[in-house]
């Protein structure tokens, strides 16, 4: 009698919601980031922000009807680590597909395992240019370090009007591509380069630097760094009493160098990934649902890191959870609606073509500068 009853429930549940509703295995999506160590900031937020998507994606009812379980692994920034971690993924997790919400040392290591695995990976803002590079498996929604360079240089001569400069770079891949790319357009346009220095990531002191560029008196600082890094540099220049205009870049994007700059990151303008005052609905609704959920206002890393996920996410309802077909639908993705702006489409290498946002802090928030849209200036390499 008990075995009739359990089977008619199931027969009853089977016609109202369909067997492959009934009995769905969700789908794994594997997702790494710097959860601890000195980059944890930037992984809380790319990983809230996929929760975010991860959330909203289930209460709809999954894709397709199959619900997503979002696979996190804490990376630490650590190339070993990372390796690891891209190992499990593939081999325990059995992932359909990867989003990278970790910086360029992280993604570039794992990058070649999951193109072997046959595993498409989307980068959200890891900036080397040698990750898409790995082979066809592998994507990117963020900017290539080089392309954020050469809007920084033209917001610095063309919309700063800056002639004479001085540059700060951060001592590793990051900064180096961001600098190449600032000193090229810079260059085209008559702008001078009086001074540049490279720091290592953990700098506290800029005194000796700053002092340096006070006496040189440029129109403008260019700084390249992260948000701890950025709001020291930003702070000794203002006690020391330097005026010279201020440009950033994507590391400066985030809640803990507006708190840890304070007043002086006032008038600061950056090169990025996210227009805080974006008209369009859904870029709105996703930056009140993140402070309400996480009481505080996102970043671009978190944005970027959600664009990766949801590019993914897309080629599977398109192309269900094959991870080939999935590769294939994110390669001829087109016109994509990203909270970071229109994906037109990803090249043959992989990269994404978009515009470059500008933020300027305005009474202790980022808010809408300029864009950078020149074909000239965005369109990444592909090959």
């Amino acid at each position: 009698m008990k075995k009739w009853v359990l089977g008619s429930l199931i027969g009853l549940l089977v016609v109202c919601f369909g067997v492959g509703t009934l009995f769905a295995a969700p789908i794994k999506v594997g997702f790494f980031a710097p959860l601890t160590g000195f980059a944890a900031a930037d992984g809380a937020s790319a990983k809230n922000a996929v929760m975010l998507a991860v959330e909203k994606i289930n209460k709809s009812g999954g894709i397709n009807g199959n619900k997503v379980e979002l696979v996190v692994y804490d990376d630490r920034v650590n190339p070993k680590e990372s390796v690891a971690i891209a190992n499990k993924l593939i081999e325990k997790d059995k992932v359909v597909a990867v989003v990278s919400g970790s910086y360029s040392t992280p993604t570039r290591v794992t990058a070649p395992i999951f193109n072997k695995a046959g595993i498409p990976m989307v980068a959200g803002y890891a900036v080397d240019p040698s990750i898409t590079k790995a082979g066809p498996y592998i994507f990117r929604t963020g900017f290539l370090g080089e392309i954020e360079g050469k809007a920084a240089g033209e917001v610095a001569v063309n919309l700063l009007k800056a002639k004479k400069l001085a540059i700060f770079t951060i001592d590793n891949d990051f900064g180096r591509a961001l600098s190449k790319g600032f000193h090229a357009r810079v260059k085209k346009f008559g702008g001078k380069v009086v001074y540049e220095h490279a720091f290592a990531i953990g700098t506290k002191d800029f005194s000796a630097m700053l002092t340096k560029v006070k006496e040189l008196s440029p129109d403008l600082l260019f700084i390249s760094g992260y948000y701890e890094e950025a709001a020291l540099a930003v702070k000794q220049a203002r006690e020391l009493g330097l005026t010279c205009k201020i440009l950033g870049e994507e590391g400066f994007d985030s809640p803990k160098f507006l708190e840890l700059a304070g007043g002086a990151a006032e008038g600061v303008v950056i090169t990025t990934n996210l227009n805080r005052d974006d008209p369009r609905p859904f870029v709105q609704d996703f930056i009140k649902a993140y402070k309400a959920k996480y009481g505080m206002e996102p970043d671009m890393v978190g944005a970027s890191s959600y664009d990766a996920f949801m590019v993914v996410v897309n080629a599977i309802r398109k192309a269900g959870p094959n991870s080939k077909a999935i590769r294939d639908a994110i390669a001829a993705t087109k016109d994509f609606e990203g909270l970071t702006g229109r994906i037109a489409q990803f090249n043959k290498l992989g990269e994404a073509m978009k515009p470059v946002q500008v933020q300027i802090v305005k009474k202790g928030a980022f808010h809408y500068f300029a864009q950078i849209s020149d074909p000239e200036i965005i369109t990444p390499p592909d090959k």
